[in-house]
């Protein structure tokens, strides 16, 4: 071997050793098992894989566990005084931001690096989640350029368009330090007289909810971002707002299989992270309870006959469906005894305050188990992993590259009309 050949091997060597030091933190690690002879300690070549996240959940208090369980919104007046109480004192998991909290740049960064840096002395970093769907629900501020609506990427219905307006999507969010999408919306719009859903779907039959739905959530996704595909078991054939009141769907199983269910089936199959239960009465299935606490749904449908195992988040909690009908933490604590995992509340800072103090009271009581609490706490750190979230401050983003790439995606899809 010549010299310029020799150099070259060696380079390659260096390189590929470099590169085996950049192995992704694994759940399950890998420690020598030690044992005792003669009064010494030796360690032995048998490795045991030991749960980082079951470690880390058994260091928790039961106050720290239970504030994982929540994801709250706020008032941009109360981050010095309740959001703090709520960061500092009960160790809530993550916040939810509306278009009143990120007006501008400056206000989401200001909002966004106050509550990392109030978590930072909490080892577990904030969910921190927002409702970009793109077209009409858009919480970005007016600095980024405007997406089309899903509708409009499932008339398209072109994989590669989907899985790029997701992409970016999740890279607006990111480029803001945010790590949570509540979209997209896997709805079919069966119902013309739909006043919630429209063109926040992919379509109105199961086929281009399908196939673009489930490429948006692999682009968001693609980011390092969070996908919650929302509103199970499905809120497209609604003829009531349930940010209203409650709406009631008279379909019983069977026809929810041939229609609703088939887009959550299909991204559970595809690896969906997270989903969210929506506010609706189905009476046939559970004539008591919405299925927001309904055990029937949850846990019955979502959880043993669909075989999902990952996160499950409420819609809001302070939405008309809820708040017109039940009392809210009420609701709550039927939520996670029907096996939900977060609850989102939105508003009504009281409730927010008291919540945390309730849910500790029913594990006390034995109303709820600690051992259930558990189970969803280590679902959550899980996802936390997964996504390797962290609390890091976002100074400044480049909002022209962002906005270029939104621009080009807007001329590719031109040549679609």
């Amino acid at each position: 071997m010549n010299k310029k050949l020799k150099i070259m091997a060696l380079l390659f060597f260096i390189l590929a050793l470099s590169a085996c030091g950049k192995k992704p933190r694994e759940i399950l690690e890998e420690k020598p098992i030690k044992r005792e002879t003669k009064g010494q300690i030796e360690e032995v070549e048998k490795v045991e894989k030991v749960d980082i996240i079951k470690e880390q959940l058994e260091k928790m208090s039961l106050e720290e566990k239970v504030g994982q369980l929540f994801i709250f919104g706020f008032d941009n007046d109360e981050i010095e005084s309740t959001v703090l109480n709520l960061v500092q004192e009960h160790y809530i998991g993550g916040f939810i931001f509306f278009k009143k909290n990120i007006s501008t740049l400056e206000e989401g960064l200001y909002n966004l690096n106050t509550l990392k840096e109030m978590n930072k002395d909490n080892p577990i970093p904030l969910f921190l989640a927002v409702d970009e769907e793109g077209g009409r629900v858009s919480r970005m501020p007016r600095d980024f350029l405007k997406l089309p609506s899903p509708k409009k990427i499932g008339d398209i219905d072109n994989e590669d368009i989907s899985f790029e307006y997701g992409r970016i999507l999740g890279n607006r969010l990111g480029s803001l330090g945010f790590n949570m999408d509540f979209a997209p919306v896997l709805d079919v719009n069966s119902n013309p007289k739909n006043p919630v859903i429209g063109d926040r779907s992919f379509g109105s039959t199961v086929e281009p909810v399908v196939d673009n739905g489930l490429m948006a959530m692999k682009g968001i996704q693609s980011k390092n971002i969070i996908s919650v595909v929302k509103h199970f078991p499905g809120h497209g054939d609604t003829k009531i707002d349930s940010h209203v009141d409650l709406p009631i769907v008279d379909k019983n199983m069977e026809e929810l299989e041939t229609l609703e269910l088939t887009p959550f089936k299909k991204a559970i199959e595809a690896n969906a992270d997270s989903i969210m239960i929506g506010h609706i009465l189905f009476p046939k299935i559970d004539e008591k309870n919405p299925a927001t606490f309904s055990k029937n749904i949850i846990n019955d449908v979502l959880r043993e006959e669909v075989s999902f195992d990952g996160l499950i988040i409420s819609d809001d909690m302070t939405m008309g469906a809820i708040m017109e009908n039940y009392n809210v933490e009420d609701a709550v604590v039927e939520f996670f005894k029907a096996g939900g995992d977060i609850a989102l509340v939105c508003y009504e800072k009281d409730i927010q305050l008291n919540l945390p103090r309730r849910i500790i009271e029913e594990i006390k009581s034995g109303n709820i188990s600690e051992a259930e609490i558990d189970t969803k706490v280590y679902r959550i750190l899980k996802i936390k992993e997964k996504y390797n979230i962290s609390d890091k401050i976002i100074d400044n983003i480049s909002i022209d590259s962002i906005n270029e790439e939104t621009e080009n995606f807007l001329k590719q899809i031109k040549n679609y009309n």
